[in-house]
């Protein structure tokens, strides 16, 4: 393979997309994702493991706090909401904050504050300390969806981003299993009203070591060049890309067009329904909007429906009761958290062979069939058919994960432009909160007044008109550099959009060939 000139000015993208060469054309055999790749992956995984922990480990507190606190069902809905309020708000007025400052401060400031709310959930002395605190944590967590994606989509090669993204969204689904999983020993150890409290102090100390390693990735090379800071992003992307032998030896980066002095500086979030970013913008907002009203209102309140239904059913109201109650619904709502992860796993391996836009229409499809048959479990008697149940929820938990609560994630950070791509995925981010927020807050309250069934009726409405949006406004992302969305506004560009592979450059050491 003829090898490029090696001070050819390239972008950043084009660097992170190639695979290293030895001099006679062979390739390394070693993975081109490097260690410092790796561990921004690792690290990126965390908001979304603490998310899955702390929602799903509150659907088992919840009980818990009632016997504490004595909570209304407009109380429990409260507690429900909070985190996931916190993340609409978190992830709208701070989401956009990495595009400003940078991603690393924003990827460190995130995770010290959840930790620091999280510490106050513990101890809070009272409901309505527990509520703002609550929300802290959720706002945290906010902060993280638009902030973690970026980081992830702008430090890894574009064949693989897919995949990693879909990964590190994978451990919500780990985060939600252990968080019920928790819930049920700690309370099997300590069956007390006050257990939920060593529930989400369980979560601090890897929070504290999650904030300290965090401080020691390097700045996106992408969002430096964005910023017209050259030496930076070089010295950056040279940490990003260290190898040994050191490859490449040398990066000369090529920069954007400087803005005309009459154009205002920044970025605001009109530009998000401009002509150029409205399609992407509802793709990105509306689906996810819609798959939140289930995934969500199912998620957090399955042990509260398992209770109900396999619980007790002798009336008894003692803390032993409700204790032994919670344990079941426990262990019942880790057993369908599993299906989570299995779905998860399916989407990583498919996502760049069926492509985004596919998956999210037959997982909103799949959602709807699981939710009708768990609608059809409950008898006019008031009886239950408990494997349509488990089958229901096991087939929407599995069917989400495929499609829309993983797509939405991977979407919402694919298909906006650099300079406005931590607004738009935080905009997208919180705008879907709105969803877990209404359906969090309302669904204890309308399990009461309208019912089981007829509630799950409306989410099957919800996830088949999700499909229908997904299709309308379809922006098809698999495989794509990102770099292609900012074509117009680079100088000299060499590479054609939709490019995911530039001309290898021959590696500067000389080592013995690959065999």
């Amino acid at each position: 393979m003829k090898p490029a000139k090696p001070h050819k000015a390239r972008s950043v993208q084009s660097y992170i997309d190639e695979t290293p060469f030895w001099n006679d054309g062979t390739s390394v055999s070693e993975s081109v994702i490097t260690s410092m790749q790796k561990r921004i992956w690792m690290l990126a995984t965390a908001g979304k493991f603490f998310e899955g922990m702390v929602v799903f480990m509150t659907g088992v507190a919840i009980p818990l706090l009632h016997q504490n606190f004595g909570l209304s069902a407009a109380e429990k809905g409260i507690v429900g909401a909070a985190p996931l309020f916190g993340i609409l708000i978190g992830a709208t007025v701070l989401g956009g904050l990495a595009d400003k400052f940078g991603r690393k401060k924003m990827f460190i400031a995130e995770m010290a504050l959840f930790t620091i709310f999280l510490l106050g959930v513990a101890l809070s002395p009272s409901f309505w300390f527990f509520v703002i605190f609550l929300f802290g944590v959720g706002a945290a967590l906010g902060c993280d969806y638009p902030t973690a994606h970026v980081v992830i989509s702008e430090s890894i090669p574009s064949r693989a981003r897919g995949k990693l993204v879909l990964g590190a969204f994978a451990f919500q689904a780990v985060g939600a299993l252990f968080g019920t999983v928790i819930g049920f020993f700690i309370l099997k150890i300590y069956p007390e009203p006050d257990a939920w409290r060593w529930m989400y102090g369980s979560i601090l100390p890897l929070g504290v070591v999650i904030v300290f390693l965090r401080f020691f990735v390097p700045e996106s090379a992408h969002w430096l060049v964005s910023q017209h800071r050259k030496e930076d992003a070089t010295k950056e992307l040279h940490k990003l890309l260290g190898r040994k032998p050191l490859y490449p030896k040398e990066i000369t980066l090529k920069m954007p067009k400087k803005p005309h002095k009459d154009k205002k500086k920044g970025t605001s979030y009109a530009q998000l329904f401009s002509k150029k970013n409205r399609k992407a913008t509802i793709l990105a907002s509306v689906p996810w909007f819609l798959q939140d009203l289930g995934t969500y209102g199912i998620g957090i309140f399955t042990p509260t429906i398992l209770a109900t239904m396999i619980g007790d059913k002798s009336g008894s109201h003692n803390i032993a009761a409700i204790i032994h109650d919670d344990l079941l619904a426990a262990k019942g709502s880790a057993i369908l958290d599993v299906l989570l992860i299995v779905g998860i796993i399916f989407a990583v391996f498919l996502v760049d062979k069926i492509g985004r836009i596919r998956l999210q229409i037959f997982g909103f499809l799949g959602c709807a069939v699981g939710l009708l048959l768990a609608a059809l479990s409950l008898n006019p008697d008031g009886s239950t058919n408990l494997f349509l149940i488990f089958a229901g929820f096991m087939i929407f938990n599995f069917m989400t994960n495929i499609g829309p609560n993983a797509m939405t994630y991977l979407l919402a950070g694919e298909v906006f432009p650099t300079k406005v791509r931590g607004k738009g995925a935080g905009f997208a981010a919180s705008f879907g909160k709105i969803g877990a927020v209404t359906t969090a807050f309302l669904f204890p309250v309308l399990l009461t007044s309208i019912g089981t069934a007829n509630l799950l009726y409306v989410l099957i409405g919800t996830s088949i008109i999700g499909a229908g949006v997904t299709a309308w406004f379809g922006i098809e992302t698999k495989g794509i550099n990102l770099e292609s969305l900012d074509e117009t506004e680079l100088e000299d560009p060499t590479t054609p959009p939709g490019s995911p592979v530039v001309e290898a450059v021959a590696m500067s050491t000389d080592p013995k060939p690959a065999s």
